[in-house]
């Protein structure tokens, strides 16, 4: 079983950045891909970035590729969501999650609550 838990939200501005961190509870930090979700009112949750199990691969969304950036501290069980040059259109509650495969192509296992980022014009 794994519990994440999203921090770093916040309310910016247009081109400010900002980072969300992902704590992971889990004794198979390892076994897992890990990744960030987003969900903005009255849409779908949209798959954001993702990092492999070894981190050796990273995947994006086109809407954010070249802005974000996601990295992984085994040691620390943190996952980070690095966003520069913020859009409006960023504004959505941000979700870490946990999977299998690359997440893009797997399945994923666990969520976290969320972290509202609200970006102003």
């Amino acid at each position: 079983q794994v519990q994440l838990v999203e921090s770093g939200g916040g309310l910016v501005q247009a081109g400010d950045s900002l980072s969300l961190t992902c704590t992971c509870s889990t004794h198979h930090f390892n076994s897992y891909a890990w990744g960030w979700f987003r969900q903005a009112p009255g849409k779908e949750r949209e798959f954001v970035a993702a990092v492999t199990w070894g981190g050796e691969s990273t995947y994006y969304a086109d809407s954010v590729k070249g802005r974000f950036t996601i990295s992984r501290a085994a040691v620390k069980n943190k996952v980070t969501l690095q966003m520069n040059s913020l859009k409006p259109d960023d504004t959505a509650t941000y979700f870490c999650a946990a999977g299998t495969g690359t997440i893009v192509d797997g399945i994923v296992v666990g969520w976290g609550q969320g972290t509202q980022v609200t970006v102003s014009p």
